[in-house]
């Protein structure tokens, strides 16, 4: 006879009495601290970010060391430490290849836009006198608000400045934490070396200290989790890839000014889900428009075409089922992501609420298989495959 759930296992022992008691007053007691003990753990878990960071490099060049390990090495003896060894090679390549093909134009474009930036306001102020004398509409209050140039200059300056001591002061504290970050990278080296075996610990730790249902439940739920995040975010980074360098041929093709900032904008933009077209392309537009309001026009076109076109072919092409919730859920894990940690959050909501709808499905089946209804509450025969526990 098969052990009974855990959710439907009644407290029949003092002992078990005394863990629900004292599950209610530790959870009660957590609420009513909850602010001393996210202190807490937010100190704990800074004494740990160097190891955490290691962790998150070990799983982005994964893949990467996988590939070649077991295609091009054949798991051959002693040829992980080499698989490794090309992964960062190829990583560090393409960091310092992007940065030296990308960071000087970008510097480039941001000193001509600031340079000829009164006189894209007075190219502007032009359009909208012409039109206002020609189709009589009333834009004097939009000419207004672009007459003193100079003054909205010194105001963009005067913000870039107050950032400056801001942005100077991270740079510092990365090189002061530079520590910090030789760990990670060293600790991320430990962990794809020793992957394995440090795999081996957990599934024997997580087998030793929780019941067996409960062991096998927790090591099936991170498995899942490891393939939405994994599937999600080396398909958005591809898919987000193809679309800068499409937008950057696009642009250059149309002849557009400041194609290499916009695609690059575009394209990191982009591994946001739905928000990211628009958070790209408000700006661009609004850029392009200070220089010519015709290649802003063209350039909305353009974007159109290619986010559909990455809508409706690429990113299904690529990301192919790997989310595996519908469109709704999607904005709704994005807005309560963003809302609860920013950026991060919407770019990381999806793949946690992916997996978190994963698993209330499958409690849904599990409640319906309890009561032996279906989907529709009505009573169904069951068959001897139904009959298996579903967390199993």
């Amino acid at each position: 006879m098969k052990d009974e759930h855990i959710w439907s296992k009644k407290p029949e022992t003092i002992l078990d009495w005394f863990c629900v008691v004292g599950a209610c007053i530790a959870f009660y007691l957590i609420l009513n601290n909850l602010g001393y003990f996210l202190g807490k753990i937010g100190f704990f878990i800074g004494i740990l970010s160097p190891f955490a960071g290691g962790v998150v490099i070990a799983y982005i060049l994964d893949p990467m060391v996988k590939f070649f390990y077991h295609k091009l090495f054949k798991e051959k003896n002693k040829t992980r430490g080499i698989a490794i060894l090309m992964a960062y090679a190829v990583a560090i390549l393409l960091i310092v290849l992007l940065a030296w093909l990308v960071i000087p134009q970008i510097v480039n474009s941001i000193v001509m836009l600031f340079t000829n930036f009164p006189s894209y306001i007075q190219g502007v102020q032009d359009l909208l006198v012409m039109m206002q004398d020609r189709y009589g509409i009333d834009l004097q209050q939009a000419i207004k608000m672009l007459d003193d140039s100079e003054a909205m200059v010194k105001e963009v300056y005067s913000l870039a400045t107050a950032a400056m001591p801001q942005i100077v002061d991270s740079i510092g504290s990365v090189a002061s934490n530079f520590v910090g970050i030789f760990t990670s990278v060293a600790a991320s080296i430990y962990m794809l070396a020793d992957k394995e075996h440090l795999l081996h610990q957990l599934r024997t730790l997580t087998h030793a200290f929780l019941p067996e249902k409960a062991a096998d439940n927790t090591l099936r739920i991170c498995h899942y989790a490891n393939v939405n995040f994994t599937g999600f975010f080396v398909g958005k980074i591809i898919d987000s890839a193809i679309i800068g360098v499409i937008t950057f041929v696009a642009m250059t093709i149309l002849r557009l000014d400041f194609a290499l900032l916009i695609s690059v904008f575009i394209g990191i933009t982009n591994i946001i889900p739905v928000f990211g077209p628009f958070i790209g392309a408000i700006p661009s537009i609004f850029i392009l428009l200070l220089v010519d309001p015709i290649q802003a026009v063209i350039f909305g076109v353009l974007i159109l075409v290619i986010q559909q076109l990455d809508g409706n072919f690429i990113g299904p092409k690529i990301l192919g089922s790997s989310i595996g919730i519908s469109a709704l859920w999607i904005l709704f894990s994005i807005v309560v992501g963003g809302d609860l940690f920013g950026i991060v959050g919407m770019v990381v909501g999806v793949p946690v609420f992916a997996t978190l709808y994963g698993l209330a499905q499958e409690f849904v089946h599990y409640t319906l298989d309890k009561r032996g209804i279906d989907a529709e509450g009505n009573p169904r025969k069951q068959t001897a495959e139904d009959k298996e526990n579903v967390f199993e």
